[in-house]
């Protein structure tokens, strides 16, 4: 009988986390308990490591996504796992997990079976709250917004210009759109048009992930852009004088989490922004700390490397002066039966454009045969890839072991890694660059209030960011339902929004939502808790 995931995760004895902690040379003064089995760790840490020398950093990518996803946390667990069965001082990074998910179709996000990051439970239900803080510090600055409009406070603020909207962690359609201030002839705030995005969506949650301090956080926080005045200057939070609160209660969400995998690997579970919507990594600190900590480092980029990847080289290892060392792209049957060699290919070459070394793990799920795995492995081969028919969930590290002993092989080589544009480019210049080279599009179509939003980017100077695209996540196109490697097709930039305090412009594409919604039959109604506290349906 194969075993769930929640009963792997319940039978596993787990260390202390002090134990985890002083396995990786960390002190009692280093470490802020949260329980048993889950502890912060001081920022004040980096003074002290600041001579170590950094260990090789690998990321976990994928290739197009099925809506059930492909197992990358699991195999970037699984990865460190196989890497300390060698031998070698091996740490994990990866992203917190969203109730959105976990409550909605794809479930929790904390590995599976023998590959999974522990407590299970705790860390997909509230964890350490960090994702509650960042709603709060977020919704903070909501009801700030309205107060200074409503007080008539300087600057002023347009009620029909306000771009910062409101976030909860869950997937809830219904409040995509709202009206606020309603009723009370005033005495409940000026009524104007508002809307609610998810918590992951949330500029903040990218600020967290991509601040190297408590000050950058702070500075981070006074550069978002809360809205505009009558005569469409933009208006800074420092400027209506709320960062510092936000940055107060951001103060224990900074640091990173630290647990252990079902093998007593050092894992760090900190930051959780979405790749098709936001930067889709880990925090800057969080992976940062781990390579002073550890000879490895095997950290994910969510959805696709049309995604998730691509941010995470030119966002992400730019903000954190990072250098990849190899990459894993992960396939498995159920999206090759989808997408096909064509789309393995073209994820492999958007990764070569950066020089990072690559290595293909075929994930096996429960059902997959022998036959068509190797099928997979053959195609790839076929086509120059290096290959590897892995086994994470249900063998653990043992599960990967050439494919481990393959990425110390590339980490031993010189790395050229190279972002794919530079910044000084223009905002067009780069989102083509992106569309053309990394989706395979023939090009790139703006709507009009887009190019209206581009010149007035442009105009308040921020054409030196570099781009956050919005797109699905289910096609190398913007349209869900061009599977493979489509073709003859073009972008379309519905919308363009600059997030100065995250250091980014985002480019929305198609039909993408910052709010998802919940599916005909959401996983929150299999999750139950019985007399004894015992959580089940979780997955």
């Amino acid at each position: 009988m194969i075993k769930s995931d929640l009963e792997i995760a319940r039978e596993t004895q787990l260390a202390p986390i002090s134990e985890i902690a002083e396995k990786i040379g960390l002190t009692k003064e280093d470490i802020l308990p949260y329980g048993h089995y889950i502890a912060k760790v001081s920022l004040n840490l980096f003074e002290r490591l600041k001579e170590a020398q950094n260990g090789k950093l690998i990321l976990v990518t994928a290739m197009t996504p099925t809506p059930m996803g492909e197992g990358k946390t699991t195999t970037t667990i699984g990865l460190a796992q196989a890497l300390a069965k060698i031998g070698k001082r091996a740490m994990i990074a990866i992203r917190e997990p969203s109730l959105g998910p976990c409550m909605g179709v794809k479930g929790g996000a904390a590995g599976g079976g023998y590959s999974q990051v522990l407590p299970m439970e705790e860390i997909n239900l509230h964890f350490t709250g960090d994702i509650h803080a960042v709603s709060i510090a977020h919704n903070l600055l909501a009801a700030i917004i309205d107060n200074h409009i409503h007080q008539k406070n300087e600057p002023e603020l347009n009620p029909r210009d306000i771009v910062w909207r409101r976030v909860i962690d869950m997937n809830d359609r219904t409040l995509r759109s709202i009206i606020v201030g309603l009723e009370g002839k005033g005495a409940n705030g000026v009524m104007r048009e508002d809307g609610f995005d998810i918590t992951a969506a949330s500029e903040i949650m990218a600020i967290l992930c991509l601040s190297n301090s408590f000050s950058e956080l702070k500075q981070r926080l006074g550069n978002i852009i809360a809205g505009y005045t009558p005569l469409r200057r933009p208006v800074m939070v420092r400027e209506i004088g709320a960062e510092g609160a936000m940055a107060a209660l951001l103060k224990h969400a900074l640091l990173p989490n630290l647990v252990q995998s079902v093998e007593g690997v050092p894992a760090f579970v900190h930051g959780g922004p979405f790749a098709n919507i936001a930067h889709g990594c880990n925090s800057i600190i969080a992976t940062k700390m781990a390579l002073k900590l550890a000879d490895y480092v095997v950290t994910e980029a969510g959805f696709g490397a049309d995604l998730g990847a691509e941010k995470f080289f030119n966002i992400k290892c730019r903000y954190g002066n990072l250098t990849p060392s190899a990459a894993v792209l992960v396939v498995t049957a159920r999206a090759f039966a989808r997408h096909g060699i064509e789309n393995i290919v073209k994820h492999a070459e958007n990764v070569a454009r950066f020089k990072v070394p690559l290595v293909i793990s075929i994930n096996r799920f429960r059902g997959d045969s022998e036959e068509e795995l190797k099928k997979i492995l053959r195609q790839c081969e076929l086509h120059g890839l290096v290959s590897f028919i892995t086994d994470f969930r249900e063998s653990g590290g043992e599960g990967g072991i050439a494919l481990a002993e393959e990425i110390v092989r590339l980490c031993d080589a010189k790395i050229q890694f190279t972002p794919l544009y530079p910044l000084d480019w223009s905002i067009s210049q780069k989102i083509e660059t992106i569309a053309t080279e990394i989706y395979g599009a023939d090009g790139v179509n703006y709507t009009a209030e887009a190019e209206k939003q581009l010149r007035q980017i442009e105009m308040l100077g921020f054409s030196n960011l570099p781009i956050c695209m919005a797109k699905t996540q289910s096609s190398l196109s913007d349209n869900p339902e061009l599977a493979g490697k489509p073709r003859n097709f073009r972008i379309t930039i519905s919308s363009l929004k600059v997030s100065a305090g995250a250091g980014f412009i985002v480019a929305y594409t198609g039909k993408i939502m910052t709010m998802p919604g919940l599916p005909k039959k959401p996983s929150a109604l299999m999750i139950d808790i019985d007399e004894a506290g015992n959580i089940t349906g979780l997955f």
